[in-house]
C-alpha cells in the first residue's frame, strides 16, 4: 500500500448522504488515500459535515467553488488540480464504496501492469436499500467501445495521474463520457476487474434521469466534438439507446 490514491468527490446539497459516502471511504482496507471533497456552494449542511470529518482525519480535505457551477465538472477539476496521488478515483457525494474497493483495484493495477481500471456495481434505491440489482459492464473498454456506450461507471473508475495529463472535465452534460473519450482516444484501454466494488444510489432528480437530453448531448459529443461521420454517429446512438434501455430495466 505504498501508492497514494486521490479520491475526488464533488458535492452539492448532499447533506443527507455525504456522511455515508465519507464513511465508506474511511472503511477502506487500503488506507493510503486522500479524499478531496469539493463543495459547489451547497446551501444545506454539507459543508458542516465535511469540515467535521476533515478536522478528524488529515486525509480528508474540504474545498469550495467560488460560485455554484451546477455541474460536477468544475468540482472534479478542482479536485484533480489539488490532488497528489499517483492514482485518481472518483466518487460522487451520494454513492458508496464497498470496503475493499481500493485494495482490489490496486492489486489489479499492479498485477496486470495497467493504468486504468473500473468495475461492476450494484444499484441501491434512494434510501440506500440493496436489492441485488447488479450492473455488469464490459470487460475492457477502448475508444470505439466508449463511442457505443459509456461502460466505465465514474464511481468505480480509477486511473493513473499520468494518463489524465492535461485532460479535464468539460462543463457539459455527459461530462464523464467526453472525459473518458479524450483519454481513450490516445490508445489507452480500461479494464474491468470483474468484481462489484461500488453502490450507485438512484434518484428521481438525478441529471441522468432525462434520457432524451442525454441522447442529444451524446450526439453533440460524437458528431460535433469527435467529428464522427453521420452514418457511424447514427450507429453509435442507436447502439447506446438499446443498451441504455436494457440497463434501465435492471
Amino acid at each position: 500500500m505504498n501508492e497514494l490514491f486521490s479520491i475526488i468527490t464533488p458535492c452539492y446539497n448532499a447533506g443527507k448522504f455525504i456522511e455515508q459516502t465519507i464513511k465508506s471511504v474511511l472503511s477502506q482496507t487500503y488506507t493510503n488515500w486522500e479524499m478531496l471533497i469539493v463543495d459547489d456552494c451547497s446551501t444545506d449542511n454539507s459543508a458542516e459535515i465535511i469540515k467535521k470529518y476533515a478536522e478528524q482525519d488529515s486525509r480528508i480535505f474540504y474545498y469550495k467553488t467560488e460560485k455554484s457551477s451546477g455541474s460536477p465538472a468544475l468540482p472534479r477539476n478542482i479536485g484533480i488540480d489539488n490532488s497528489k496521488g499517483k492514482y485518481i478515483a472518483f466518487l460522487d457525494s451520494d454513492d458508496l464504496w464497498l470496503e475493499d474497493k481500493l485494495e482490489k483495484q490496486y492489486k489489479y493495477l499492479t498485477e496486470h501492469n495497467c493504468n486504468f481500471v473500473y468495475s461492476n456495481y450494484e444499484k441501491i434505491d434512494f434510501q440506500g436499500k440493496r436489492e441485488n440489482r447488479i450492473v455488469e459492464v464490459r470487460k475492457t473498454t477502448g475508444y470505439k467501445d466508449m463511442l457505443k456506450v459509456n461502460s466505465i461507471p465514474c464511481l468505480t473508475s480509477c486511473l493513473s495521474r499520468d494518463l489524465i495529463g492535461d485532460n479535464r472535465f468539460k462543463q457539459i452534460q455527459n461530462e464523464d463520457f467526453e472525459f473518458w473519450l479524450q483519454i481513450l482516444k490516445k490508445g489507452s484501454v480500461a479494464y474491468n476487474i470483474g468484481d462489484i466494488t461500488s453502490l450507485y444510489r438512484e434518484s428521481e432528480n438525478s441529471r441522468s434521469s432525462n434520457k432524451i437530453k442525454i441522447i442529444k448531448s451524446r450526439w453533440n459529443i460524437i458528431r460535433t466534438r469527435e467529428k464522427i461521420s453521420l452514418i457511424a454517429s447514427l450507429y453509435y446512438i442507436i447502439y447506446y439507446a438499446f443498451a441504455a434501455t436494457l440497463k434501465f430495466i435492471k
